[in-house]
């Protein structure tokens, strides 16, 4: 298996972002200032010449003030029911891996599934995440590290991990080969979005 594990269905996140830039009417420039990130490299991702890291895609989903999911296609409409084909999820590249829902962005429930494929050395970022509601995470291939407050967990395929996720955690591939693992976060708070967050601090560029 590569990274690209399947069929799933790819966003052009470049050419999404300018259209959502243009949607507000703000120039590379003005995003640049209220993102924190250079308008080289915002121009760079647009033209599909470079792909960002998710924590980049956040800077941009806080400075634009729309969800992450806004990266993956149109408007999404949400049901109490969602049936996802595996060729039909949405799948966003990023610098080291890839995301993939697996319909939580379609849900009305609090309820956030998706899928990780991390390449060696991936990582959650610098800073400890900090959540409501509870974190699931079952590795499916290669090695996942996670630290939570101040102790360590190494996931191998198989292995699984549940826990508040109000307690401090963040996390890497601490493998030497590609990683799978999926991840569930359920029982947050009304109109926060734990994916937000948990995808927010990825690896930096």
């Amino acid at each position: 298996m590569d990274l690209y594990s399947n069929n799933a269905v790819s966003v052009n996140v470049g050419s999404r972002l300018r259209a959502l830039r243009e949607e507000q009417k703000m120039s590379i420039r003005g995003l640049a200032r209220k993102s924190g990130l250079s308008a080289n490299a915002l121009s760079m991702i647009e033209r599909g010449k470079t792909s960002p890291s998710v924590s980049t895609l956040y800077k941009l989903a806080d400075a634009l003030a729309l969800p992450i999911t806004t990266f993956f296609g149109e408007e999404i409409e949400k049901s109490s029911v969602v049936f996802i084909k595996a060729d039909q999820r949405p799948r966003v590249p990023f610098q080291r891996g890839i995301w993939e829902g697996l319909g939580g962005e379609n849900f009305t429930g609090r309820l956030e599934p998706f899928v990780l494929t991390l390449e060696s050395g991936a990582n959650s970022g610098l800073h400890t995440l900090v959540h409501t509601g509870h974190e699931f995470v079952f590795c499916l291939r290669g090695q996942l590290e996670y630290q939570i407050e101040d102790k360590f967990y190494l996931l191998e395929p198989g292995d699984s991990l549940i826990f508040s996720a109000h307690l401090r955690h963040r996390w890497r591939n601490a493998g030497s080969t590609v990683c799978n693992a999926l991840f569930l976060l359920s029982g947050f708070a009304e109109g926060e979005s734990p994916i937000q967050m948990h995808l927010s601090k990825k690896t930096e560029d």
